[in-house]
């Protein structure tokens, strides 16, 4: 595990060739020189938009964590079989049982 002070720390605009090495460490995947560039430039567009995001002011907005207004609906649980004799027939079908239980090898 990689812990917050092995992490490189973000210094100006943008990513650096580190920060990117360590998030392809993070997500355990071993990237080309070409494709860690690639990335530097892609990540570094992604975070001047989300600075863009972070200076529109949202103070008058109340915070949001669902969006589609459902909200869950539950009931009751019910036995859909009201046969009595359902665990009969069961233990009826099975070659080996003690009492009301089903026997079978020990798996450990």
């Amino acid at each position: 595990m990689i812990s917050k002070e092995q992490a490189p720390q973000k210094k100006g605009k943008g990513f650096s060739a580190e920060q990117v090495k360590y998030i392809a460490k993070l997500a355990r995947i071993e990237l080309t020189e070409q494709e860690r560039k690639k990335f530097i430039k892609e990540f570094s567009t992604i975070l001047s938009y989300v600075e863009k995001l972070e200076s529109c002011d949202t103070s008058k907005i109340e915070p949001t964590a669902q969006v589609t207004g459902l909200e869950n609906i539950t009931r009751e649980d019910q036995a859909k079989c009201q046969m009595s004799n359902v665990k009969s027939q069961m233990l009826d079908g099975v070659p080996k049982k003690k009492g009301d239980y089903v026997k079978v090898k020990a798996i450990l």
